[in-house]
């Protein structure tokens, strides 16, 4: 729980039809149907916004929603055409007001699949570096996609043959649930048509809505090559896409000597709360001390290792980060991500 934050969050219980586009009815996207509410809006500021999935829809990521005067800017897209939709719909139980502008933080499928729902008076915006990965196929085609949706089939033949062993109800319902929501996110899949950012920066890019000052920044590479984070000066809030979470982020696109001048880029802001696209919101400034200790540590291991010619896949076994489980208490024994290591290999060789 977050201290000084009013936590109250919003749970939908209006499930509104996405206005039309252009003067034409618009029908959801396939994958959509979902029980319940798919998001909770948890209020961080008034009229700024947590979009944070129930797990109701495969979300990917969350979204931040800011609520200016006259209309609405979302902070990244969702993991695909349904997920962005849905989130369009259960909008109005906070806001009647349009969506005139959708931030991409970075490239990856999980906050950038969506923007293909948005019609032509919406902006898109991102890096330049966002634009050329999306336009090049790399977030349908790159090592995390392959990784994290490559095997989605075979999840789902494998959760089958689970339900096929399970007796009790309650067991059988619960995987049956995951079942539908995971065929879901296939047939979401199947329609994605990646979609560039209609407007890019390369530093810094200003908006002013009404009396509201909205700043996207491009401290440096990190978490991909186009990282951008979005900064509310006045409300003291910190948008920070995949750059800097809660947990031990992805880091198989990552630039990881980069990632760690760039966090220290981020500590002269004058913020109170960050806004990750995954995990909670937070508070705690020293998080971004703990990512940099963590990133300096596996960067001097995958140095020695490779120095002394042990191939990625062994490396990624015997990388050691026992020594910040206090901060990240998913490390419970020696060894890594290999996507990590393997990315970092790219990096040591200059194939990056």
């Amino acid at each position: 729980m977050m201290t000084n934050v009013r936590s109250s969050a919003v749970v939908l219980l209006l499930m509104a039809v996405m206005p039309p586009a252009r003067g034409a009815a618009r029908q959801r996207p396939p994958g959509a149907e979902h029980e319940g509410p798919a998001f909770t809006f948890h209020r961080i500021l008034e009229d700024i916004y947590h979009a944070v999935g129930t797990g109701s829809l495969a979300v990917g990521a969350n979204a931040a929603v800011i609520i200016n005067e006259s209309d609405v800017l979302l902070v990244d897209s969702h993991v695909s055409p349904a997920a962005a939709a849905v989130l369009l719909e259960e909008l109005k139980a906070i806001t009647d007001r349009p969506v005139r502008y959708v931030v991409n933080t970075h490239y990856h499928f999980d906050h950038a699949h969506g923007n293909q729902v948005y019609p032509a008076n919406v902006e898109v915006i991102g890096h330049e570096f966002t634009r050329a990965m999306l336009m090049s196929g790399a977030s349908v085609s790159g090592r995390s996609y392959q990784r994290f949706l490559g095997s989605l089939p075979r999840q789902i033949e494998a959760l089958k043959a689970q339900l096929d062993t399970t007796m009790a109800a309650d067991a059988r319902a619960a995987l049956e649930r995951r079942i539908r929501i995971q065929e879901n996110y296939r047939l979401a899949t199947d329609v994605i048509r990646p979609t560039p950012p209609t407007v890019t920066m390369n530093q810094r890019l200003t908006l002013h809505r009404g009396n509201r000052e909205i700043q996207l920044e491009f401290f440096g590479r990190g978490h991909t090559g186009g990282d951008v984070v979005v900064y509310l000066p006045a409300e003291r809030v910190l948008v920070t896409g995949d750059l800097l979470s809660t947990g031990i982020p992805y880091m198989g696109d990552g630039y990881v000597p980069d990632w760690i001048e760039t966090l220290e880029r981020l500590k002269p802001l004058g913020f109170d709360v960050v806004l990750p696209g995954h995990g909670p919101a937070f508070r705690e400034r020293e998080r971004i001390d703990y990512l940099q200790a963590y990133l300096t540590d596996f960067w001097t291991q995958v140095v020695a290792l490779r120095g002394a010619g042990v191939p990625a896949e062994d490396a990624a076994t015997r990388i050691d980060m026992r020594a910040h489980a206090a901060h990240y208490p998913s490390i419970r024994a020696p060894g890594v991500d290999a996507d990590a290591v393997a990315g970092a290999y790219e990096v040591l060789a200059g194939a990056r």
